[in-house]
């Protein structure tokens, strides 16, 4: 019922003149009709670390409402609201079915932040600011979130992009060192942990916990890789034994970035029938 009394409210507020609504809010009524964006195609949303000089990201847009001159781009960091934290990436001339594409160059340089500092596994938010030929602007900055959140309108004010870094089995094996185990404690920062390829495609695998200071009967933890974000997944395996605690379990979640040399993850662990969540696990070449 809900998504029903937005759809009829946007519609009016949107679309029909008569109503002499506008979607900005806390402003006079007596603007008239407003407008936004509309996705049409997701092309990438991904910058590739590997390729940062050349990576781009893209999507398509259309107009509904006033007519809109063009569009600026703005970028940050994870995503707020505050304009006064957007970052101008650039203006694009608006016409319909526009790509807007935006390379990680220009991202970077709107950031201030030279292209190698987004790092993999680090997301932003673009957001859209449609400004209008008679010269009014409208974003997220001045527009209610109720109508982008409902699906029919597919509104393009914002769209998340993520540095991600394809997998390679090859470039992934060879021998890291803890950076960071500071939740388990079984490591030191600088202890080694070989890792290899395999054993099946998108795979990697390393024995690590338990460490032999801790534990026995180490067994090889399996990792799961989306080749192409890097994207980390630790199925429910056996890895070993602690005394008193025999077959400890392992899942987790997190990144192996061959390109950088890194690999991040959170662990559950299961260790005598207690439940470890969020165990940071951080290894480098």
């Amino acid at each position: 019922m809900k998504k029903i009394i937005f759809a009829c409210m946007a519609i009016s507020i949107l679309v029909a003149v008569s109503c002499k609504k506008q979607i900005i809010k806390g402003v006079s009524d007596d603007l008239g009709t407003g407008a936004y964006l509309t996705l049409k195609e997701t092309i990438r949303n991904t910058i590739d670390y590997a390729a940062r000089t050349t990576s781009s990201a893209s999507i398509k847009v259309d107009g509904v409402g006033a007519p809109i001159d063009k569009v600026v781009i703005y970028v940050v960091p994870g995503a707020n609201l505050d304009k006064n934290s957007w970052k101008k990436i650039k203006t694009v001339p608006f016409s319909q079915d526009v790509i807007l594409d935006v390379k990680a160059t220009e991202m970077a340089t709107a950031l201030g932040i030279s292209v190698d500092d987004l790092l993999p596994g680090s997301s932003y938010t673009f957001y859209n600011e449609a400004v209008l030929k008679d010269g009014r602007a409208f974003s997220l900055a001045n527009t209610t979130t109720d109508f982008e959140s409902q699906a029919p309108f597919h509104m393009a004010l914002q769209w998340q992009v993520f540095v991600v870094c394809p997998f390679n089995a090859t470039a992934s094996a060879g021998t890291y060192h803890v950076i960071d185990d500071s939740n388990w404690n079984d490591f030191a920062p600088g202890d080694p942990i070989d890792v290899v390829a395999g054993p099946g495609a998108n795979q990697i695998s390393m024995i690590s916990y338990p460490s032999p200071a801790f534990g026995t009967n180490r067994k090889p933890i399996v990792i799961d890789v989306d080749p192409a974000t890097g994207t980390a997944t630790i199925k429910s395996q056996v890895f070993g034994d602690y005394p008193g605690a025999p077959n400890s379990l392992i899942t987790g979640r997190g990144f192996v970035f061959s390109c950088t040399g890194v690999i991040s993850l959170s662990n559950d662990l299961t260790v005598g029938g207690d439940n470890f969540l969020g165990q940071k696990f951080i290894i480098a070449k």
